[in-house]
């Protein structure tokens, strides 16, 4: 049944909003909008959601692509996705678009998923933890930290080649392991001195 005070238009836009985000675990742009709603400009879909803010059915940050999200439901935290971790060879971040200090998007879970923790997400690519059920195009939910156990999962920073990878981690008295979750691919050996912690997993959204 249609809300009081909400047009069709504006109905549409919200069940799409909420569609979307379900299917993919991130929000439509304007454009997604116009194409999935079948509205002339993308003039027409500002107004409408520039209508929905006011009314407080969604909320928008202009400094955060895609981040159209529909007010929280009850018992659920907004975390920032801050782009893409390797989880194969290991790929260049700062200065790119793979990571970033600032949310590129949101993303709304339940808040029991993480509790208390300080939580960010990461975009998986690659494959080379497969084998703990991370595959490609998954969302990492990461906790940041500087240390971690023999056995954890995490996103370490690698000094000399400016990269960051994931995979389960190992210290050594002299080195680091940093073995994949697949059968396929080799270690990654490093030198304590160059490897750095910025944070381990402590969930995942599958992709379907």
């Amino acid at each position: 049944m249609r809300k009081p005070g909400l047009n069709s238009t504006r109905e549409n836009i919200l069940q799409y909003i909420h569609g979307f985000i379900d299917e993919r675990g991130y929000s439509p742009t304007v454009r997604d909008i116009l194409k999935g709603c079948d509205i002339s400009s993308t003039a027409v879909v500002q107004y409408h959601l520039d209508v929905l803010e006011k009314e407080g059915r969604i909320h928008r940050d202009p400094e955060i692509f895609r981040s159209i999200r529909l007010s929280l439901k009850k018992n659920t935290v907004l975390i920032p996705i801050l782009g893409t971790i390797a989880a194969g060879t290991p790929i260049p971040v700062p200065n790119s678009d793979n990571w970033s200090g600032q949310a590129t998007e949101t993303l709304e879970i339940p808040q029991d998923m993480i509790g208390n923790k300080s939580v960010f997400a990461l975009r998986v690519k690659g494959q080379s933890m497969i084998d703990a059920l991370i595959d490609d195009g998954d969302i990492v939910l990461m906790e940041s930290a500087d240390t971690a156990e023999n056995g954890e999962m995490v996103a370490v920073w690698l000094k000399d080649s400016e990269e960051v990878t994931l995979k389960r981690i190992y210290i050594e008295t002299d080195r680091v392991l940093l073995k994949p979750a697949n059968q396929t691919m080799k270690p990654i050996q490093q030198t304590r001195d160059n490897v750095e912690i910025q944070g381990k997993v402590v969930g995942v959204i599958r992709k379907l």
